[in-house]
């Protein structure tokens, strides 16, 4: 459950998640490919100057925003927005994008989401998504609090520099 607004708690910054700028790289690489086979025989190949032209609107578009509210999904042909209150999870598979399930049982894959990026969502979220990293940090700094109190010191920490 995330925790009640009020006045002196700001809203967290929204996130976008989307493609590194240098897929523009990639793309111009791509036109020049395609170059070769177009002034060849303009006729035949000409067709083939629609994929760079493609893959930058791909690059320029698709994006994943994270803000308090809930998710908005952008995808080359239309977008998607989904409150918190709606979604019930997040599901990661072992390829391919995070995906969204919704409290009906549909899912909505989340673009350039992955396990990685989770932080982010985390921070976005507004408490309503935990973040696994400062969980398990969060854990190990209480267990070593325990262990420093209770007087137990791991062996392998010791080093011994007296000689006999």
């Amino acid at each position: 459950m995330p925790p009640e607004p009020s006045s002196h708690t700001a809203n967290p910054p929204s996130q976008i998640i989307r493609i590194s700028p240098l897929a523009y790289l990639g793309c111009a690489f791509l036109l020049f490919a395609v170059s070769f086979p177009v002034f060849g025989w303009p006729a035949a190949f000409g067709w083939l100057l629609i994929a760079p032209i493609i893959a930058v609107a791909w690059v320029a578009r698709v994006r994943t925003t994270i803000t308090s509210d809930g998710l908005t999904v952008r995808r080359l042909i239309g977008s998607r927005s989904v409150t918190w209150s709606q979604i019930t999870g997040l599901r990661f598979p072992k390829r391919g994008w995070a995906r969204a399930t919704l409290a009906d049982g549909s899912e909505v894959s989340l673009p350039m989401v992955t396990f990685d990026r989770l932080p982010q969502i985390a921070a976005a979220s507004g408490g309503r998504i935990t973040d696994p990293y400062a969980a398990a940090a969060a854990a190990e700094s209480v267990h070593e609090a325990d262990s420093e109190s209770n007087g137990d010191h791991p062996a392998d920490d010791e080093t011994n520099t007296d000689e006999r």
